[in-house]
C-alpha cells in the first residue's frame, strides 16, 4: 500500500447513480464496501461529500436564493449524505464517524483537525461535512484543506470520469485525458475538475491530487496500492 493516510473527495451527484438525484441505495453500498476494504488494509481515510445531489448553492442563487443561504443549504446537503455513508459503512461492520465544520450535535461532532487525526489512526473512517463552515467556498476546496489539516499525504477526488480531460469527455468525445499535469497547467487552462481555489491551496501545500473513476469498482483500491490510474495533478 503506497499511501497510509488520504482524502478522498466524492461528488454529490455520484452518489444519486442513474437517478440524477437524491441518493441511491446500490451506490451507497458499493462505496461503502470499497471503503471498508481500503480501511481494512490499514489506509486511515478522511472523505468529503460533496451535496450536489441534493442542493446546489450556487443553482440555488439562480433561482433567487440568496448566496449565503443557498450555500448554508448545500452545506446541510452534504451533512444529509455524510450520516447515510456513515451508516452505509457502519452496516458493512466498519467504523465511521461524522464529523460537521459547524456546529450541530448530535447529528455529528463539531470538527477538529485533532480529533479527526485522534479517530484517523485508530481506523475510524472519518467524513468530513458541511464543507468549510462558510459561505463562497466549495467542497472541493473544503477538500484541499482538510486534507492539509489531517496531514493526508494525498488528496484522490472520485467522479465518475477516468481522469482529466481537455474538455469535458461526456459531452466531448473528441476530449483527450491527460496524465500528468501540474497545477498550474490546470488553472491555466481552466480545467473545471476542481476549482482554482481548491488546486491553488494543493499547490501552496505541496498536497498532490489523483482524479479516477471512482465508480469503476477496484480503482481505489489500485490508487491506494500506487498502481497509474486516472490523473495525478502535483507541482
Amino acid at each position: 500500500m503506497k499511501y497510509k493516510r488520504i482524502l478522498l473527495k466524492l461528488s454529490g451527484e455520484s452518489l444519486a447513480g442513474d437517478d440524477g438525484q437524491g441518493i441511491s441505495s446500490s451506490v451507497l453500498e458499493d462505496y461503502a464496501s470499497q471503503l471498508g476494504e481500503i480501511a481494512g488494509l490499514g489506509c486511515e481515510l478522511a472523505i468529503v461529500i460533496g451535496g450536489g445531489n441534493i442542493f446546489r448553492g450556487l443553482s440555488g442563487t439562480k433561482a433567487g436564493v440568496d448566496r449565503v443561504k443557498g450555500d448554508q443549504m448545500g452545506m446541510l446537503a452534504t451533512v444529509i449524505n455524510s450520516l447515510a455513508l456513515e451508516s452505509a459503512i457502519r452496516n458493512t461492520g466498519g467504523r465511521a464517524k461524522v464529523f460537521t465544520a459547524i456546529r450541530m450535535e448530535p447529528v455529528g461532532e463539531l470538527y477538529s483537525s485533532d480529533k479527526v487525526k485522534d479517530e484517523l489512526s485508530k481506523g475510524t473512517i472519518c467524513i468530513l461535512s458541511g464543507g468549510t463552515g462558510n459561505p463562497f467556498f466549495t467542497t472541493d476546496t473544503a477538500a484541499a484543506l482538510r486534507a492539509v489539516e489531517t496531514g493526508a499525504e494525498i488528496l484522490l477526488k472520485g467522479t465518475r470520469v477516468d481522469g482529466v480531460y481537455t474538455d469535458d469527455p461526456e459531452k466531448n468525445p473528441n476530449a483527450v485525458r491527460f496524465d500528468t499535469l501540474t497545477f498550474a497547467e490546470a488553472i491555466e487552462r481552466q480545467l473545471k475538475v476542481m476549482d482554482s481555489t481548491a488546486f491553488t491551496m494543493c499547490r501552496e501545500n505541496n498536497m498532490p491530487v489523483i482524479v479516477f473513476d471512482m465508480n469503476k469498482r477496484g480503482n481505489l483500491k489500485k490508487v491506494v496500492g500506487g498502481i497509474k490510474t486516472g490523473t495525478i495533478v502535483s507541482n
